[in-house]
């Protein structure tokens, strides 16, 4: 079918459940590592931790893209899954904070994750379904706006409710401005969702017919499963040239972020703070002060977002992609010569660059090469590499950590840095077939 130009206030609609979604994100990649040293943990067990939100990604998301590409109903196709998503997420948000043991933190992190990918997956195909290739840039840059409002507000919250005079501790010892933060949290995330549920409508599939004649061979839940679970595997070997190219480019990407989210907080209590253990008073200055600088790479990202496509019009989406992974590479290598917390700030600056065109370009790039009719699932197969690094990262940073860093998080930020460069190098590697189309026009 045609699709029509939505306007902006349109695509605002469409996306706005993600500000909920990263305010869920933003609160948990800030607090998380924090959460666990305060309930015992140490450095070189933060990385298993944190092994919940890969696993459930590569289980998750590709499952629920396949099924939402197969679903339709009164609600529609993708909507179903953010509704059910952030329902169980928001539930998650508001007991973390308050876990009386690191067994029950782990366990209900397992929870959240798988949630928020519920949520999250169908969002990227929701794009595709709903904008013309016109707009569909547009419309990703349209979620890095709202991911960035959302993770300022949650990395904000602590620092915010500390300078409003919140304090003391939980009886498990984490923060009140913590537990305060994620309650809040978890209205927001619904809050945001319903209100896409609720303001945006879903185009029919182009062919309903051919929709419930699948349905017929394979009734039933059980049947879903069935097929979505042939189809995944034959997605994997029938992958685009430039979904392969891009893997490579995701792979490396997200390792390096991977290794500033478990460790910035850390690094920034530990080596620009001083603090001598998880109890102290330092440490939590310093993990609220890490929190406050991921929320201006996320005012970064949402203040750049719409910059991107002008720039990518005049250069290419390869060009800025290389050039926002190179800044934000080199901006993680400067921590180790940062030791005070006003210049730690500007090292955000380059991150943020990073973030807004890694929330984006790759997608963009992505969405113009794979098969219409099948969104949801190579939108679910291409999480894969970003999964499968954290999965590597989460297994085999333990002895690393303890071994070879001695127990030292600023050198895992500095190795996150090194990987966003390696990245940046791989992007030259990739086809955009969505550039090369619009040259032909």
């Amino acid at each position: 079918m045609q699709k029509p130009n939505l306007s902006l206030l349109e695509i605002g609609n469409m996306n706005f459940g993600f500000l909920g979604i990263q305010f869920g994100w933003g609160l948990q990649l800030a607090n998380m590592s924090a959460i666990y040293s305060k309930l015992g943990a140490s450095p070189d067990s933060i990385p298993i931790l944190w092994l919940a939100g890969p696993i459930t990604g590569l289980l998750v998301q590709p499952l629920i893209g396949a099924m939402s590409d197969r679903t339709w109903n009164k609600l529609g196709r993708r909507r179903p899954y953010f509704l059910v998503g952030a329902l169980f997420a928001s539930c998650a948000l508001l007991f973390m904070p308050t876990s009386p043991s690191l067994l029950f933190a782990a366990s209900l992190l397992w929870i959240l994750d798988a949630s928020i990918n519920i949520s999250m997956e169908p969002f990227r195909a929701f794009i595709a379904d709903k904008l013309n290739a016109k707009q569909s840039t547009l419309g990703f840059i349209m979620q890095s706006f709202f991911i960035g409002i959302g993770a300022t507000m949650a990395n904000a919250l602590p620092l915010l409710f500390h300078q409003m005079g919140v304090s003391g501790v939980g009886a498990n010892g984490v923060p009140l401005t913590v537990e305060y933060s994620f309650k809040i949290g978890a209205l927001m995330f619904l809050s945001c969702v319903l209100w896409t549920v609720c303001s945006t409508k879903e185009y029919p599939p182009e062919d309903l017919a051919a929709l419930e004649r699948k349905r017929q061979e394979n009734p039933g839940l059980a049947g879903l499963f069935k097929e979505v679970w042939h189809e995944v595997p034959a997605a994997v070997m029938a992958m685009p040239a430039t979904m392969k190219q891009l893997a490579v480019v995701q792979i490396f990407t997200w390792l390096g972020l991977f290794c500033m989210w478990m460790f910035f907080g850390l690094t920034t209590a530990y080596y620009i703070f001083k603090a001598p253990s998880a109890s102290s008073e330092l440490f939590d200055r310093g993990t609220e002060w890490a929190g406050w600088c991921f929320a201006i790479y996320s005012i970064v990202c949402f203040l750049v977002a719409f910059l991107l496509p002008k720039l990518a019009k005049v250069t290419s989406r390869k060009t800025v992609h290389a050039t926002a992974l190179t800044l934000g590479g080199l901006s993680l290598l400067s921590v180790y010569f940062i030791h005070d917390p006003q210049l730690l700030q500007l090292t955000m600056i380059g991150v943020g660059v990073a973030w807004a065109s890694i929330l984006s370009m790759p997608y963009a790039i992505l969405a113009s090469a794979i098969p219409p009719g099948r969104t949801g699932v190579y939108m679910g197969v291409f999480n894969f590499f970003i999964v499968i690094p954290e999965i590597l990262a989460s297994i085999a940073f333990q002895p690393l950590v303890k071994y070879v860093f001695n127990n030292q998080p600023v050198f895992v930020v500095m190795m996150g840095g090194a990987s966003l460069l390696i990245a940046a190098l791989a992007v030259s590697r990739v086809e955009d077939p969505g550039e090369k189309q619009e040259e032909s026009k």
